[in-house]
């Protein structure tokens, strides 16, 4: 069975809130690609859509969007996801997770598409990351 941290980012006031998944709501993103949306009552946002933007699997590999399928692989890059080149023209083989969601996941990365009629901060009842900046 697949279970995930789940990473909401929303947009609009550049606040994230994590969220732990699993069961037949940890399912509904299975088989989806980096890229697609999914109905965000999976996390815990009724009414609204969230889209995959990226993820990493249990052993902190990261998920690349142009590789295809779920599984690893090495492929050759001169930078992007999982990958900072030192100098200019430098490239390097590394092993990547392909952008499917399969259970192999361990953190999924995914950001508001639409917004549904109740506010963020009320269906998770807190203010986000900031919300540690404001108690000092």
């Amino acid at each position: 069975m697949a279970d995930f941290q789940v990473v909401v980012a929303d947009p609009d006031s550049g606040a994230t809130y994590q969220r732990d998944i699993d069961g037949q709501d940890a399912n509904r993103f299975l088989g989806k690609s980096i890229g697609e949306q999914a109905d965000g009552g999976a996390v815990g946002l009724d009414g609204y859509t969230v889209e995959i933007t990226g993820g990493s699997d249990k052993a902190g590999r990261p998920m690349r969007g142009d590789v295809a399928g779920p599984n690893l692989k090495q492929v050759l890059v001169e930078g992007g996801t999982g990958y900072e080149p030192s100098r200019d023209g430098e490239r390097k083989r590394v092993t990547v997770r392909g952008a499917e969601v399969s259970e192999e996941v361990a953190q999924l990365n995914v950001s508001i598409a639409e917004r549904g009629d109740t506010s963020v901060e009320e269906l998770y009842g807190e203010g986000g990351d900031d919300e540690e900046a404001d108690d000092e």
